[in-house]
């Protein structure tokens, strides 16, 4: 009985950072990758059926697939999202003109973000 709570445990927390990791793509303040990561290793723990859906997904499968065998992600990866985040960042800068101390809170939030996207180690 209480490994079929902790699997429907673990697959409903899968399941949850999958869809923190899909509006992520939208929000650029969430994190999409690193939610994908954990949901893929929760799925590992708790279904195969899942884990290799997350590994065979067209869109994010090849880096989940890097970053279980080899922990580290490509530089393209790494361009990408910063791209994405310099993009998004800006327009939310310029959109709160005026409102410098938003402003201010973007600019190290997204220096944060590419901070920690450009340690993670590469392939």
């Amino acid at each position: 009985m209480k490994k079929t709570i902790t699997k429907i445990l673990l697959i409903t927390l899968g399941w949850f950072f999958v869809i923190l990791g899909i509006i992520g793509i939208a929000l650029p303040i969430l994190p999409t990758t690193p939610f994908l990561i954990l949901a893929l290793a929760l799925f590992a723990k708790s279904s195969p059926r899942f884990h290799q859906m997350l590994l065979n997904n067209r869109w994010v499968g090849a880096s989940l697939q890097q970053w279980e065998a080899k922990k580290s992600v490509s530089r393209r990866t790494k361009q990408n999202a910063t791209v994405l985040i310099i993009l998004s960042f800006s327009i939310s800068i310029a959109i709160l003109h005026g409102r410098v101390s938003l402003q201010l809170f973007l600019i190290s939030l997204a220096t944060i973000l590419l901070f920690f996207i450009w340690r993670l180690r590469e392939l």
